[in-house]
Order: C-alpha cells, then sequence, then structure tokens
C-alpha cells in the first residue's frame, strides 16, 4: 500500500468516524431529551457505539499519522 493510498483509507475512515460519532450524539440526545430513542436503539447501545466509533475514529487517525510521517521520510530521503 502507498503512503498516498494509507493518507486517503485513514481520511476516510476519518470522516466514516465523525459521521457516526455524530449519529451516536444525536440518538443520545434524542433519548435523554424526549425519552425516546429512535426505534431499534437503546440509550445503553447508543454509548457503546459512541466508544467503539471513538476507537475507530482514532485509529483512523493513527493511520494518517504514521501515513504523513512516512511521506514525510520519503521527502527527506529524496532531498
Amino acid at each position: 500500500m502507498s503512503s498516498i493510498s494509507a493518507l486517503n483509507t485513514g481520511l476516510a475512515g476519518i470522516q466514516r468516524g465523525f459521521d457516526a460519532l455524530d449519529r451516536d450524539a444525536r440518538q443520545i440526545l434524542k433519548a435523554t431529551t424526549t425519552g425516546d430513542p429512535e426505534p431499534g436503539h437503546d440509550l445503553n447501545r447508543s454509548l457503546i457505539y459512541l466508544k467503539v466509533d471513538k476507537l475507530q475514529t482514532g485509529s483512523a487517525a493513527r493511520i494518517v499519522e504514521v501515513a504523513s510521517n512516512m511521506i514525510g521520510s520519503l521527502l527527506d530521503i529524496k532531498a
């Protein structure tokens, strides 16, 4: 996998993670303010998903960090 491809994969993972975190937060807000979560979702499940999505987003951010460092190292070698 090239550095650019890894960087793009990481950025896509961050975007998916933020989308999922937004969804989780909205479900938690709805459950705590109206007492009526979306059908098929309860507060506990949304809280668990929030934690899982946080870890996924952090992992994607780490991919971006490593790919960025790799690109920097490659540029240093070329120079």
